[in-house]
């Protein structure tokens, strides 16, 4: 639990716990809540105030456990609102206000199964707040999001069309290898046997999934982030070699490995090899390094750097 999280929302995390291991103690109640023994007691008794029966009992076999007098309503999700629910905690979607969505339709089935003070404060925070969107995200369909994973789990052949950023149309086959979220986008790493190459594909420009009957294996040891960073890394329009004044753990610490391979040269001196199709944003994410560089490779990525650093001298100059 973060430490700046509300006392509702700790009381709502006790009551989980409770339910989960009824007899739990005091002690190991605060434990898993990363707060005091009375802290846990005081969060006991916002339930009770709520009228949620909570019953205690001493002794070493003691605890808390939920009354008899509680019954939940059953909660019945589609498959399309549980899979909402799932993608909605993995890259934090903005429409669980929004009713008709299914992330909205089931966060309101949860809001309705709870007792009713309880609900009354959930809903308040639900109707009120006002998440800022982000812009960078790109949420695939469920429908193809839930074919994909199934076809990951069952080691299966897929065939689905696809369309590039330069918006043509084509269809792929592929042996799915596992569904990487990063920064809001979801990714189907697979091996492609259309293009005979491992590939990463945006599963939100992905269309109709057919599950075909061919069996496969995924590599051994498979790392799917890791792989994943390393393909974004290679194939892009420009290529890049960068030396660093730095030793090869310093430099990892502060580029994104999606920047290209890291090579220690020495051990004070990097090596940085990628590829770019954007030398300006390309250069912006080499400012960050904590040490002096040189573009060894790349002349569009020379001048974005000039240009970058003759922009932050004259924001550094005083004015007139």
């Amino acid at each position: 639990m973060k430490p700046d999280a509300s006392p509702t929302a700790r009381a709502l995390l006790a009551l989980e716990l409770i339910q989960g291991s009824p007899g739990i103690t005091a002690d190991r109640l605060a434990g898993k809540l990363g707060v005091s023994g009375r802290a846990a007691r005081r969060y006991v008794g916002i339930l009770r105030d709520a009228g949620i029966p909570l019953e205690s009992v001493r002794g070493c076999q003691g605890g808390y456990r939920i009354g008899r007098s509680l019954r939940l309503p059953p909660l019945m999700f589609t498959a399309a609102e549980a899979l909402g629910l799932v993608m909605a905690v993995l890259d934090g979607h903005h429409d669980a206000g929004d009713p008709v969505s299914p992330v909205g339709s089931a966060l309101g089935k949860i809001v309705r199964a709870l007792p009713e003070p309880v609900a009354a404060q959930a809903e308040a925070v639900r109707r009120t707040t006002a998440p800022s969107p982000d812009r960078a995200a790109a949420r695939p369909d469920p429908t193809t999001t839930t074919a994909l994973v199934q076809a990951c789990s069952d080691h299966r052949r897929v065939r689905f069309s696809y369309r590039s950023e330069a918006r043509s149309q084509r269809v792929i086959e592929a042996d799915p290898w596992a569904i990487v979220v990063r920064h809001g986008r979801w990714y189907l790493l697979c091996w492609s046997h259309t293009t005979q190459a491992r590939r990463a594909y945006r599963i939100d420009r992905a269309g109709e999934v057919q599950l075909l009957e061919d069996p496969f294996h995924p590599p051994a040891g498979l790392d799917p982030v890791g792989m994943l960073e390393d393909h974004l890394a290679i194939g892009w329009e420009y290529d890049v070699e960068v030396v660093i004044d730095a030793p090869l753990d310093t430099v990892t610490r502060c580029l994104p490995r999606a920047l290209g391979q890291l090579e220690p040269l020495d051990a004070r001196t990097t090596r940085l090899a990628g590829s770019t199709s954007n030398p300006v944003w390309y250069a912006g994410q080499l400012a960050a390094i904590p040490a002096s560089y040189r573009i060894v490779r790349c002349p569009e990525l020379q001048e974005a750097a000039r240009s970058l650093g003759q922009r932050l001298l004259t924001a550094g100059s005083p004015g007139p």
